[in-house]
């Protein structure tokens, strides 16, 4: 049945796409077979990812993207991660409120995701979203995330570019992105320059880049927009083509995709390998004997983990 529903996606049925992210979100057991099905067909899509902290209109800089795909013809994907709630798991789902004007329009695919407790701003069937909407025949992807500031580092697994949205009265936030944040965004957008402070908060990015992107080959643009009246928004979708060119030189997105590539196999492997045995050994005699002896202090953490994986060597050398 699976390879059904793949057949369609392939074919370009929206409902097809739709089902498949569902499995993948509900039934993790499918996924590895979904992927299978669809990797040779991924790999065209343009992936662009917004992120920053809550209430600077990421949604609303989505929304004029897609405004401006569709007036180009490009058929646009988006998955727009919302926090999912700690009691139930549930989620507010708003970006697909937010973007319901062109939930029914043809060439656009809009997905709200729950993080479902993942941390690092996505929701963890977020790659697998991608490459559907990608083997689903996007041109545009737009990643939105949920918007919990500096933890949002992962977009940067997952997309060629990715777009840092601040805005004026944030207070020190720039500052705290040194650390983090500044170091993946490709473009900065301070969103709302019609508020006070645009041009501080603006000075203030640029002061750090001429420390951060000193030796760089890219340094990231500041553009200041003001999405609800599309102000800035031609500069925005300027700087991104001029981000895709930059990437296209010298190999630098393949280098790009390959680097991410290897991060996701060693996701996959080491989750397996949680499940193959952590999962299974959680409960076991000989991990409690290890826990009082840790908690008696026989021996440390550290010894304990070595104990571990010495354990899961000698499972793994086992034959067939």
């Amino acid at each position: 049945m699976k390879m059904e529903w793949v057949k369609r996606l392939l074919s370009g049925d929206h409902f097809a796409a739709s089902k498949l992210i569902s499995m993948i979100e509900n039934k993790p057991s499918k996924t590895p077979e979904i992927m299978r099905s669809i990797h040779p067909h991924t790999g065209s899509a343009r992936i662009i990812g917004f992120t920053g902290p809550p209430g600077v209109g990421k949604s609303t800089l989505v929304d004029r993207f897609i405004y401006i795909a569709c007036a180009k013809n490009i058929k646009t994907g988006v998955i727009a991660i919302d926090a999912s709630s700690p009691f139930t798991g549930g989620a507010l789902l708003g970006d697909r409120i937010r973007m319901g004007d062109y939930s029914d329009k043809e060439g656009v695919f809009i997905r709200s995701m729950g993080t479902r407790g993942h941390m690092g701003g996505l929701a963890e069937a977020s790659r697998g979203a991608v490459k559907i909407l990608d083997a689903f025949g996007c041109d545009l992807i737009l990643v939105e995330t949920v918007g919990v500031g500096q933890s949002e580092l992962d977009i940067v697994k997952e997309v060629d570019t990715v777009i840092v949205a601040t805005m004026p009265g944030t207070g020190d936030y720039v500052q705290t992105m040194k650390a983090g944040i500044m170091e993946i965004a490709d473009i900065f957008v301070v969103n709302k320059a019609d508020l006070p402070g645009v041009d501080l908060v603006c000075m203030e990015i640029e002061k750090i880049l001429d420390i951060a992107s000193k030796d760089n080959a890219w340094r990231p643009p500041v553009i200041k927009t003001c999405a609800t009246k599309g102000d800035g928004l031609k500069d925005l979708w300027e700087a991104v083509d001029s981000h895709r060119a930059f990437l296209e030189e010298e190999g630098r997105l393949e280098e790009r995709r390959k680097a991410q590539i290897r991060e996701e196999i060693g996701d996959l492997v080491l989750r397996r390998l949680k499940e193959e045995f952590w999962s299974t050994w959680y409960e076991e005699a000989k991990i409690l004997e290890l826990v009082d002896r840790v908690f008696s202090r026989e021996i440390d953490l550290y010894s304990a983990r070595d104990l571990i994986l010495e354990r899961i060597k000698r499972e793994m050398r086992r034959p067939f």
